[in-house]
C-alpha cells in the first residue's frame, strides 16, 4: 500500500474518530459546554507550544554555543513542532496527542519514533547533515 493510501485512510479514521468523540462529549455534557472545552484545550496547547518551543531554542542555541551536537534536544523540537501542527486541528483526540507531543513528561514516548523517521530519511538522502 502506498504512503499516500495510508495518509488518506488515516485522515478519515481520524474525522470519524472526532465526530464520535464530540458527540459524545456534546451527550455527556451538552454542547457548549463541550465547545468550551475545546477551545480550551486549543489555547492551553499553544500557550504550551510557545513556553516549550522557546525553551527547546534556548537549549539548542547554548549547545551550539558550548560545540555540543543536539542530540535529544533537537528531536524534542521537532515533537514540539509536530506536536503544534496537530493543535491546529480541531478535535480532542488530535488537541490530546498534539498536548502530549508538547508535554515534557510525555514527549519522551515520540522519541523513538521521531528518532526512526530521522534515520530513514538520512538512509534515503533525504536528510544531510553538514558538518563545519
Amino acid at each position: 500500500m502506498k504512503n499516500r493510501n495510508k495518509m488518506a485512510i488515516l485522515f478519515i479514521l481520524a474525522v470519524v474518530l472526532e465526530v464520535v468523540a464530540f458527540t459524545w462529549l456534546i451527550d455527556r455534557f451538552g454542547f457548549f459546554k463541550t465547545l468550551v472545552l475545546a477551545l480550551a484545550t486549543t489555547v492551553i496547547g499553544i500557550a504550551m507550544v510557545q513556553f516549550e518551543g522557546r525553551k527547546a531554542m534556548n537549549d539548542l542555541k547554548r549547545l551550539a554555543e558550548n560545540g555540543q551536537p543536539p542530540g535529544r534536544k533537537l528531536v524534542d523540537g521537532v515533537c514540539i513542532m509536530a506536536g503544534g501542527a496537530i493543535l491546529i486541528a480541531p478535535g480532542f483526540i488530535t488537541d490530546l496527542i498534539g498536548i502530549s507531543m508538547v508535554f515534557p513528561l510525555t514527549r519522551p514516548l515520540y522519541h523513538r519514533a521521531a528518532m526512526r523517521w530521522i534515520e530513514k530519511r538520512m538512509k534515503n538522502g533525504n536528510i544531510t547533515f553538514y558538518r563545519r
